[in-house]
């Protein structure tokens, strides 16, 4: 971060410098008391089980000096002490982030969709990075605290922005946009993650959309043209331009053919017309999706087609992405994350690939309110392809065996438990060399603690 002034911070926030002189400086802004030290400003940020303003006086004594706190607030205030009040220091945060990413007249981007916008993200990266320097959004960075703090991590040296844009609810993403102001925007694909908070699958479209706010003449919008709710842009009035890429020929940028290996992908697009040959080290066949995303967003900003080649083959995923590899004698497909009907089926169409004995441990997929049981069914269905031992965990996931099982899978080889420890054991119990397993649920399910498992399993033996 490049300095800020504590009276540029007052202007931004539209806050009042309560204590202090405001000529001083700093050159990082946190909102983690732990972080803070000398030459940050700690934003106090009241959330919904904790009141950062109590731990003031710990972010005071590792040096920092430079507080935006919410008005009416009992603080101990000190001599030296800037302090900054506002009405909203959640809100202040995404103001001063908008007001410190105009001081940069650079490229950038935003990525939002229901399922892979992160890889989308990080493939954006890798074709952009091969040839300019290009920030992206840290981790899960992706909301109304981590699209800010993202920004403050700007400085003159950068020519790109990469900036994922998360949601749960309408609103969510215009803030984030009009924040943003992004130039080029992706929608990934239209899914069914968040769709207790938005109704329906149209809902959730209206709520992507609401990355182009502010687009006007010169914007690009990148979309999944083989999705049929982004399909139907082709015919809408816009005033901006509209990128489609997909399977289906229609599409600016379409694959042609691939060939996909235990962990590697070479296929064949249309490139505006033009075919190119392009590998990335991962496997799925939504990552071509995601790949393509990357393509149209490097062709659009001019980088070289040997550029977005060179930066996509060195591409790399954020942590517990569908991270495969080998743990003893087994294989594991790490994929505890998130969760929803489609990248449960992307997943299992990765598992369903490997040879000897698939094990699907599969668990919720949260927030699907009265598609619960819909979204379970369906990766139901995917199962019996595409695995041999279904375990599942959880109050909606039983509907994944009970598909399953109505399409003919085994039940002898389908289990369903309450908690992951019965689970556990169960794994325990019918683990055996050369086993491919696949572990996938939403956050809250707490999955990783499988893949620690694993590991301690195949350290003992």
């Amino acid at each position: 971060m490049e300095r800020l002034t504590v009276k540029e911070i007052v202007e931004a926030s539209k806050g009042n410098l309560k204590n202090g002189e405001g000529s001083e400086s700093v050159k990082a802004i946190v909102i983690d008391s732990r972080l803070a030290k000398e030459d940050t400003a700690f934003v106090a940020i009241v959330g919904e089980n904790n009141d950062a303003h109590k731990y003031i006086g710990s972010a005071y004594d590792l040096g920092c000096r430079v507080f935006i706190v919410n008005k009416g607030k009992d603080i101990d205030i000190k001599s030296d002490m800037n302090i900054i009040e506002v009405d909203d220091t959640s809100k202040a945060l995404g103001d001063i982030g908008h007001y410190y990413k105009k001081k940069f007249d650079i490229l950038f981007i935003g990525i939002t969709g229901s399922v892979g916008k992160t890889t989308t993200r990080d493939m954006v990266y890798a074709a952009l990075s091969s040839e300019r320097a290009t920030l992206k959004n840290e981790k899960n960075f992706n909301n109304h605290f981590g699209v800010p703090l993202t920004l403050f991590n700007l400085d003159s040296s950068y020519e790109c922005a990469v900036i994922e844009m998360g949601m749960s609810g309408f609103g969510e993403i215009e803030y984030l946009a009009n924040m943003v102001n992004p130039k080029v925007a992706v929608i990934s694909n239209i899914g069914l993650s968040h769709v207790e908070n938005l109704g329906s699958q149209e809902g959730i479209f209206k709520a992507k959309m609401e990355i182009t706010t502010g687009f006007v003449k010169g914007n690009t919008l990148v979309v999944n043209g083989d999705d049929k709710f982004l399909s139907t842009l082709r015919d809408a009035e816009r005033d901006y331009d509209l990128i489609t890429f997909g399977f289906e020929k229609n599409n600016d940028i379409y694959c042609v053919a691939y060939d996909m290996t235990e962990d590697s992908i070479e296929f064949e697009c249309s490139v505006m017309g033009n075919i190119e040959k392009i590998f990335i080290p991962t496997v799925g066949k939504h990552n071509i999706y995601n790949a393509m995303a990357a393509i149209a967003v490097g062709t659009v900003e001019g980088i070289s087609m040997e550029g977005i080649k060179r930066g996509l083959s060195n591409f790399e995923a954020t942590g517990m992405r569908q991270d495969i590899r080998k743990i003893g004698e087994y294989t594991v497909i790490n994929d505890t994350y998130n969760a929803s009907p489609d990248s449960m089926e992307a997943s299992l169409s990765i598992l369903g690939r490997y040879e000897g004995r698939r094990i699907a441990v599969l668990g919720d997929m949260l927030e699907m309110g009265d598609l619960a049981e819909f979204g379970h069914r369906r990766v139901g269905k995917a199962c019996v392809d595409n695995s041999d031992v279904i375990i599942t965990v959880g109050e909606s996931a039983v509907f994944i065996n009970k598909e399953a099982e109505e399409n003919g899978f085994d039940v002898k080889n389908s289990y369903h438990f309450d908690n992951l420890e019965d689970a556990k054991k169960l794994l325990g119990e019918i683990m055996q060399s050369g086993d491919t397993m696949l572990f996938k649920a939403s956050r809250g399910m707490k999955f990783e603690k499988f893949v620690e498992y694993v590991k301690e399993v195949s350290e003992i033996n």
